[in-house]
C-alpha cells in the first residue's frame, strides 16, 4: 500500500473546534493504531478551525510529541474550511478525514484507503446504513440520517448511501480537481463533494462501519438540516446551469461507463409503474393521515403529494422507464412536478366536490375520496410520463423523430 515513489501514502485530517477534552486521547489512540496496523506511510494533521479554548495548546503539544502528527490553525470556522485547507496543502497520495470523537471503529481504516492506494477507486466512504454496519445511536439521529440520505438519493439520483458519516478518503489528484467546484465550507461540504464526484463519473467505494454515537455531539441538527436543504437546491441549480464542469472532469478522471440498460417493454412499464404506484399510494396515505390534523385536508393533500411526487418521479425514471445517469435529470424532475400539479388539481377538486356535497366529513371519507381521485390521476400520470417526461428519441435515416412508445 506504500506508493512506489516512496512518498507519503496517507494523510488523515482531524478537524477540530473546541475539543480540548478529547483531543489528546483521540490523537494518541489514532497514532498508536496507525503505528501498529497501517502498512503504508502516514501522517495525522490536526486542523483547528477557530477554536477558542485550549485546543491549540493541546494540538501543539501533540505535534511535538508524535513525529507523524502535524497541526494547522485556521481563523475561519467550518469543517469544510479545515478540510479544504489541509487537503490543498498535502503531498500525500490519499487524503482522509475522520471525526475527532473516533465514533467509527478504526479497524475500518485500512479497507477505507486500500482501494484508493491501489487506484481502483476515486473516493471511499464509510456507511452507517449498510446491512452489515453496526451502529449505536438514538432513534432521533437515526431517523434524521436515514431521511436525509433518502431525500438525497431521490432528489439527486445518487447511489452512495451515507453522505454524512465522518469517515472518508479521496485520492489527492481527484481532490485537487474537485475542490475548486465545492462551494460549501460547513457540514454540507461532504455531500457536495460526493454529488459532484458521482456526476463526474468517478467511482465511490463504500465500506460498512461500526459506529457509536458521541453523546457529547454539539451539532445543531435543525440548523444543519436547513443548511443541507439549501445546499441541495444550490447544487441542483449549478448542475442545471452547467456551472460545474462535470463533463470535463469526466473526460479527465471518469471511469468507463457501463452499458446502459435496455428500456423495459410496454407491459413491463405498466407492471413496474403499478408497483411504484402502490408504494407511492401507501406513502401518500400515511403522510396525509399524519399531516391532516395539524394542517387541514387541502394542505395535507398538497404536502403529501409533493413529498411523494419527487420520489415517484425518481423511481419511475430508473425502475419503470430504465433511464439512468445525469442526462436531462433535472428537466425530467421539473416535468414531473408539472405532472404533480395536474394530479394535485384533480385530487384537490375531488375534495372541493366532497365538501360541497357534505360540509362535515371525517378523515377516513376524505382519504377514500382522495384515493379514488389518485387512481384516476395515476392513469393520467402514466400517460404523461410515457409520452412527455420520459419520451425517447429514435434515429431514422438522417433525421431524428420523437417516439412516445404508446400503444394504449
Amino acid at each position: 500500500m506504500t506508493p512506489s515513489y516512496g512518498g507519503l501514502a496517507l494523510e488523515i485530517v482531524v478537524p477540530v473546534f473546541n475539543e480540548e477534552a478529547v483531543l489528546e486521547n483521540s490523537i494518541s489512540r489514532l497514532a498508536e493504531y496507525l503505528t501498529l496496523e497501517m502498512p503504508s506511510t502516514w501522517k495525522i494533521t490536526i486542523a483547528d478551525n477557530a477554536s477558542t479554548d485550549r485546543t491549540p495548546a493541546v494540538a501543539a503539544r501533540l505535534s511535538d510529541k508524535f513525529p507523524n502528527v502535524g497541526y494547522r490553525r485556521l481563523e475561519a470556522k467550518g469543517r469544510g474550511f479545515a478540510l479544504r485547507d489541509a487537503w490543498s496543502a498535502s503531498e500525500a497520495k490519499v487524503l482522509a478525514y475522520m471525526d475527532v470523537d473516533l465514533s467509527t471503529d478504526l479497524a475500518a481504516l485500512p479497507p477505507l484507503v486500500a482501494p484508493l492506494l491501489s487506484g481502483h477507486s476515486d473516493i471511499s466512504i464509510g456507511t452507517r446504513l449498510g446491512q452489515s454496519s453496526r451502529v449505536s445511536r438514538g432513534p432521533k439521529r437515526e431517523f434524521i440520517s436515514r431521511s436525509y440520505n433518502l431525500l438525497l438519493r431521490r432528489t439527486m439520483q445518487v447511489r452512495f448511501s451515507d453522505a454524512q458519516c465522518g469517515f472518508k478518503a479521496i485520492r489527492a489528484d481527484v481532490a485537487h480537481r474537485l475542490l475548486p467546484h465545492v462551494e460549501d465550507n460547513g457540514w454540507f461540504f461532504d455531500t457536495e463533494l460526493l454529488i459532484i464526484a458521482e456526476r463526474s463519473g468517478l467511482r465511490i467505494h463504500e465500506i460498512p462501519v461500526d459506529w457509536v454515537d458521541d453523546p457529547d455531539s454539539r451539532v445543531d441538527v435543525k440548523q444543519t438540516a436547513m443548511d443541507d436543504i439549501r445546499g441541495l437546491v444550490r447544487v441542483a441549480g449549478s448542475l442545471v446551469k452547467g456551472s460545474i464542469p462535470v463533463q470535463a472532469i469526466y473526460a479527465e478522471l471518469g471511469r468507463r461507463p457501463l452499458v446502459p440498460p435496455v428500456r423495459p417493454s410496454y407491459f413491463g412499464q405498466v407492471i413496474r409503474f403499478g408497483l411504484v404506484g402502490v408504494v407511492s399510494t401507501l406513502a401518500f396515505a400515511f403522510l396525509f393521515l399524519i399531516l391532516q390534523g395539524p394542517f387541514g385536508a387541502q394542505e395535507a393533500n398538497f404536502l403529501a403529494l409533493l413529498l411523494t411526487a419527487v420520489g415517484n418521479t425518481s423511481a419511475n425514471r430508473k425502475f419503470t422507464f430504465g433511464i439512468s445517469g445525469p442526462v436531462k435529470l433535472f428537466t425530467q424532475q421539473f416535468q414531473g412536478l408539472v405532472v404533480f400539479l395536474l394530479a394535485w388539481s384533480i385530487t384537490s377538486s375531488s375534495l372541493l366536490l366532497l365538501h360541497s356535497v357534505s360540509a362535515h366529513t371525517d378523515a377516513s371519507t376524505e382519504l377514500l375520496t382522495l384515493t379514488a381521485a389518485n387512481v384516476f390521476a395515476t392513469l393520467i400520470r402514466f400517460a404523461l410520463l410515457r409520452v412527455w417526461v420520459f419520451r425517447v428519441r429514435r434515429q431514422h435515416g438522417h433525421g431524428t423523430i420523437l417516439s412516445a412508445q404508446v400503444s394504449i
